[in-house]
Order: structure tokens, then C-alpha cells, then sequence
């Protein structure tokens, strides 16, 4: 136990140091030497690699090339590591003030007025552009926000980036202790937001995406039922290699919609996935590949080869 505190704490420095060597940078620099990164785990990771291609074949393999899926596969690992170092300069470059420099709000009037006519609501995004700068630039413009997240293994990497993500008043909700606290978020009138497009195990609801079952968390649409809240869907989509983005809401899921279908879980779960998928298909290549999306599969096919 001793050793394993001795070298989390060795990681957490090195990654302070290299917080450190970054920041004496533009961010656009370092958004250069991320793409280099992501070229590099491109190349070296064939695991990653092939998982990132098998996915997209499978996906939307009729609808494109080879060499276009082999260049979204390396997009989106170049995009994943752009993300993570986008990450340690949100705190520096969004506030109240600086974020008309690099995000562009899109689509936004309907999810205003779902916030404003309900008291809370859900938010959605998935693993795609920058899923944390949804939430972060929000709650910096003043609104209530609430993000569900799942803790690191690292206690002094999980506690320094929880310091980061709520600088500008993003409020973080463990995702082991959601069930208990969630009500208390939405009752209180805040936007609990969720990454939505995450493998739920056997124990999920298996809706189609992209043309596939995939098992998929329960507890989003039961909140929304119980509380009779909206679902708003949309995300964080890059503009450019520089530090650029568009926010753009592309669905609002109310009560009233769901209330219409006899099986009101399934149905919420598939329209928010096909809300999901949709905003994906505008750039697939800024989507996760490489995330296990699919792994559990239904009662009698074959799981997913790692």
C-alpha cells in the first residue's frame, strides 16, 4: 500500500511538472505537440489502433473508404490527446469575460427555454470533441451545473483535477454515489449532466447505435421519468486544430414526448442515442473510436474481442 501511495504521488508531480513546462507555451503550440502525440499512439498502439478502425468499419464502413476510416481513426486519437492537454488550460482560458475567443454557441434558444420553463433538467454529451468543455463553460457563464464523474484510481491527480474542473463553478457528483444524490441535484433546480454513450454491462437497456445494440445506462431515462425533467442532448464540437469550438444543442427531449410511447425507458434511451449519434455523424472523426462502446453485447452474441 505504501509503495502504491509513493508512486501515485510520483505521477501526480511528474504531471505538475509537466502542467507547469506547458503553461509557458501558447495553447495552439501545445495543441501542435498534442497532434504529434495522438500521431505517435496512432502508430505504436496497433491495439488501439485496430479497435479504433474495427469500430468504425463496423459503424459507418458502408459509407466511407478505407482510407477515410484510417484517417478518422487517426483523427480521433489525435483529438483524444488534444482534449487532454485542452483540459489543463480550461481553468486559464474560460471565464465569463474570454469565452467569445474560442467557443461559438449554436442551437442554444430551446435549451434555455427548457431550463428556465422546468426546474432542472439533464444534460447529455458523449465521448466526442471536448465532452468536459460542455459543462465547464456553462457553469461559467452562471448556470447550475452538475457533472457526473467516475473518481481516477490516482487520489492526487483525481483531487488536483477536481480543483481544476470546478474552478469556474462546474460542481463534480461521483459517479458511485449518483443514485443517492441525484434527486437531491434535480430537486434543487441544477443540470445533472451525464457522458451518456458509456458500455453499461448486462445489466443495461440495449438500444440501436449506429446500427448495433449497445447496452446502455437505465438510470438516465428512469431520473428524467421520475422527475419529469427535460433532456437536453448536444456537445463540444472542434471548430479547428486551434483552441475553437462550437457548443451546439441538436436535441431537447420533453415530458410530454415520452409520455405519448408505452415503453417510455426504451423509448427516452434510443431517442437520446439517436440524438448521440447524429451530432457524431457531423465529424466522426472527433468521436472516441478507441472506447469500448460495444462490449457487452445481447444474450447469445459473441462479446467483443479487447
Amino acid at each position: 500500500m505504501r509503495g502504491n501511495r509513493y508512486l501515485d504521488y510520483t505521477a501526480y508531480l511528474a504531471l505538475r511538472l509537466f502542467y507547469a513546462i506547458v503553461h509557458m507555451f501558447p495553447i495552439d503550440m501545445n495543441l501542435r505537440t498534442a497532434r504529434l502525440l495522438g500521431y505517435l499512439w496512432y502508430r505504436l498502439s496497433r491495439r488501439h489502433r485496430e479497435r479504433a478502425l474495427g469500430n468504425l468499419r463496423r459503424s459507418i464502413g458502408q459509407e466511407a473508404s478505407e482510407a477515410q476510416l484510417q484517417a478518422m481513426a487517426l483523427r480521433s486519437m489525435q483529438q483524444m490527446a488534444m482534449m487532454a492537454m485542452e483540459v489543463l488550460f480550461e481553468p486559464r482560458l474560460i471565464s465569463e469575460w474570454t469565452w467569445p475567443r474560442y467557443i461559438r454557441l449554436r442551437n442554444l434558444n430551446e435549451a434555455l427555454r427548457a431550463l428556465l420553463r422546468y426546474r432542472g433538467c439533464i444534460m447529455l454529451t458523449g465521448h466526442y470533441g471536448n465532452w468536459e468543455l460542455v459543462g465547464f463553460t456553462l457553469a461559467a457563464l452562471g448556470f447550475d451545473m452538475v457533472a457526473v464523474m467516475r473518481p481516477l484510481d490516482n487520489p492526487y491527480l483525481n483531487d488536483w483535477l477536481v480543483k481544476i474542473r470546478e474552478n469556474r463553478g462546474l460542481r463534480l457528483l461521483y459517479k458511485k454515489g449518483v443514485a443517492r444524490s441525484a434527486d437531491e441535484v434535480l430537486e434543487s433546480g441544477a443540470a445533472l449532466c451525464f457522458i451518456a454513450d458509456q458500455n453499461a454491462g448486462r445489466k443495461g437497456l440495449f438500444v440501436d447505435f449506429f446500427g448495433r445494440p449497445a447496452s446502455t445506462y437505465k438510470s438516465i431515462g428512469l431520473l428524467a421519468m421520475r422527475h419529469r425533467v427535460p433532456i437536453v442532448i448536444g456537445c463540444a464540437r472542434r471548430l479547428s486544430d486551434r483552441f475553437q469550438y462550437e457548443i451546439d444543442v441538436n436535441r431537447v427531449i420533453y415530458p410530454e414526448e415520452w409520455a405519448q410511447h408505452d415503453d417510455e425507458l426504451r423509448w427516452i434511451t434510443q431517442e437520446y442515442t439517436r440524438a448521440i449519434e447524429e451530432f457524431i455523424r457531423v465529424d466522426p472523426g472527433q468521436y472516441l473510436w478507441v472506447h469500448r462502446r460495444w462490449k457487452t453485447r445481447p444474450k447469445g452474441e459473441m462479446a467483443e474481442i479487447a
